[in-house]
């Protein structure tokens, strides 16, 4: 009989203990599976965090690309822009000069050798002296 109340004590034991095991095994589970989920959620959330940032960051950059690709543009444009406005002032000074009848005199004498009274002209050849200089320095 002190066996059978052994074994019967032991039984009563181990089957509490069973259930509680069993209550702190599940609970043991459920934690880990919460753990399982909350990484796999925060590796989710890693990896949309770095698309994103990846995205973002090469789209700066591109930007940046063809912000500095604009701003050369700028300064090529408004170099021309310049060098037209140049030209313009000095077709309008040369528009205001030909208003002048005397600066037209002296541009018709100069381009069409025409003489005032008592004036003579002399004609000298530039292309003759600038080819003369060419030979000399070319030996």
């Amino acid at each position: 009989m002190g066996v059978n109340k052994k074994t019967e004590e032991n039984r009563n034991i181990s089957s509490i203990n069973k259930d509680y095991v069993r209550s702190v095994e599940r609970l043991e589970k459920r934690e880990k599976a919460h753990k399982t989920r909350l990484f796999r959620r925060l590796g989710a959330f890693a990896v949309i965090v770095v698309v994103v940032m990846g995205w973002l960051t090469l789209t700066m950059f591109d930007k940046s690309q063809a912000l500095a690709a604009k701003e050369n543009q700028k300064v090529e444009v408004l170099q021309a822009l310049e060098e037209v406005q140049d030209e313009h002032d000095m077709l309008k000074s040369q528009i205001l000069k030909l208003n002048d009848d005397e600066y037209i005199a002296k541009l018709a004498r100069k381009e069409y050798f025409l003489s005032e009274d008592n004036e003579i002209i002399f004609a000298i050849p530039e292309n003759e002296e600038n080819d003369d200089k060419n030979i000399d320095s070319k030996e």
